[in-house]
């Protein structure tokens, strides 16, 4: 009876969080459909089939809710048009008041980082950490744009983030991730054979995050190589097809001119 007032009293708080907030902002908390976090991401989704690609500013409907702008610039990015995702996801973040929705826009972040604006993007992912400390990927895309803004020489990158003391990722693949963009024992052939010896899920973020890892290091022929492999895995074009993560990788090798 004890354990059943708890979770009474702690159902009741719940509701009462999510009457205070806006709707629109209630809804975006929801975990994402498309994220690799925490069993988030259904890995069998299908892609929007919506061309985006001459989709433009003047197009944005002001009436849009911040759940469909987002949606329209994820569909805009996994078409490659980087630009007009930023527009939408801009729009989205402007749409809710007090900056409630800016620390849940991981999605922007990546368009930052595509679109070169590394310190936008260093800001962007700085944010998501502080609500999500606990993701992995949001750390190292931190520590990609930090890469960037410096001399790709000097790694590992300065003023990282980390995860919380004591904590660490469960996906064997993300833990060797972290460790290899933190400098922290992980290598490159680590990771390698992390995907190799797992399922075809974890083999394309290993080579999507080698090619990652690579190309922050300035180590253009490697990141194509992985890139490329990730981009033609199994995953990305079978039951992955529709992640996120494979439309970056389309679109990495796209706007790098990497013909696969």
């Amino acid at each position: 009876m004890k354990n059943q007032n708890i979770i009474a009293v702690v159902a009741f708080s719940l509701l009462l969080c999510c009457s205070l907030l806006p709707s629109s902002t209630t809804a975006l908390l929801l975990p994402s459909p498309t994220k690799h976090i925490a069993s988030r991401r259904p890995h069998n989704r299908q892609p929007t089939l919506t061309s985006l690609s001459a989709t433009s500013s003047s197009s944005i409907n002001e009436d849009d809710s911040p759940r469909t702008l987002i949606s329209k610039g994820m569909n805009s990015f996994r078409n490659g048009d980087v630009s007009t995702s930023l527009q939408y996801f801009d729009k989205a973040n402007d749409s809710v008041p007090d900056n409630k929705l800016t620390p849940y826009l991981w999605q922007r972040g990546i368009s930052y980082y595509y679109l070169d604006k590394f310190q936008e993007g260093h800001e962007q992912f700085s944010l998501d950490v502080r609500v999500n400390p606990l993701d992995v990927e949001e750390i190292v895309w931190d520590i990609a744009c930090l890469a960037r803004m410096n001399d790709s020489r000097l790694f590992p990158v300065e003023n990282q983030m980390s995860l919380p003391k004591g904590k660490n990722d469960r996906r064997k693949i993300m833990s060797t991730v972290y460790s290899l963009f933190r400098n922290d024992g992980a290598t490159e052939y680590d990771l390698r054979e992390a995907g190799h010896d797992s399922n075809i899920s974890d083999e394309f973020y290993s080579l999507f995050y080698l090619g990652l890892y690579c190309e922050i290091r300035g180590e253009t022929s490697k990141a194509e190589m992985y890139m490329k492999m990730a981009e033609r895995s199994k995953y990305a074009t079978g039951a992955g097809y529709g992640d996120y993560m494979s439309a970056c990788a389309r679109v990495h090798c796209k706007l790098r001119g990497w013909v696969v």
